[in-house]
């Protein structure tokens, strides 16, 4: 008997040896996906960091920001483009002539002046901190103007678009909607209920944080939309009251008179 035990063990061992040592490189890769981005959010994710590396270590070449992130050189290039497109970083342009290398001199990054903006956190609380002592100073009067004077630039950069678009209160919210899709707003303009009216939607709002305690600024914005549109609107939901969108109906269409007549 103990001379088939090896016979029998000796195959199952062997095969058990060797999977577990094809297996070892698949576990330890495992242990570093997580770090390495698999859809947009993890994406995006990754180029916050590498522009924080950038920032931090720059000027820095790509092959130094793959090491420090375990990426491969195709994804950390991919990504550096990506920001290079954006205007957040910028290729290095050193004054001191570097040592004599064979081959191309690796490319090194530093932040524009956009990214930096890009990694600030501190721009909302220090408005509402100018917002705040303006109104102790001046009262709150002071600061309904300022939020009429802010959006007085949204008008004037959508007048001429609106006031081309005719008499026609659809096509003039449509004329805005498109316009505030460019500024940035993701918006649109959608048929509203009763087929009387119009909602415009506006996706982002880049004062979100601090109309969340200031809504003098929305209710400046919705002032402005009815001076544009020629007519009275109403806002219905705002991000910065907790909406998922800003939605400001339009009314289109008046009800109809009553007919009078005979029978009437």
């Amino acid at each position: 008997m103990s001379a088939t035990m090896p016979a029998t063990r000796e195959p199952r061992s062997t095969p058990r040896t060797l999977a577990a040592a094809s297996a070892a490189p698949h576990a330890a890769t495992s242990t570093t996906l997580p770090s390495v981005p698999s859809g947009p959010v993890d994406e995006a994710g990754t180029r916050r960091r590498i522009l924080e590396l950038v920032a931090a270590d720059g000027p820095v070449s790509a092959a130094e920001l793959a090491a420090e992130l375990d990426l491969t050189g195709t994804a950390i290039r991919r990504h550096l483009g990506v920001l290079e497109g954006t205007a957040q970083i910028a290729v290095h342009e050193s004054t001191t002539p570097a040592p004599a290398r064979r081959g191309r001199p690796a490319r090194r990054y530093v932040v524009t002046a956009q990214g930096q903006a890009a990694l600030s956190h501190r721009y909302p609380e220090l408005a509402a901190q100018a917002l705040r002592f303006l109104a102790e100073v001046a009262g709150p009067g002071a600061l309904e103007e300022f939020a009429e004077r802010r959006v007085r630039d949204l008008e004037n950069r959508h007048s001429a678009a609106v006031a081309a678009a005719g008499p026609d209160v659809q096509a003039r919210a449509q004329a805005l909607a498109d316009g505030l899709a460019r500024d940035g707003y993701a918006a649109t303009a959608r048929p509203g209920p009763g087929a009387r009216a119009v909602q415009l939607c506006q996706g982002h709002c880049p004062v979100q944080q601090i109309a969340t305690e200031f809504p003098q600024l929305c209710e400046a914005e919705a002032h402005a939309f009815s001076r544009l549109l020629g007519v009275h609107v109403q806002r219905l939901s705002t991000l910065a009251a907790g909406g998922h969108v800003c939605t400001t109906n339009i009314p289109i269409t008046t009800p109809p008179a009553p007919v009078e007549g005979p029978n009437a």
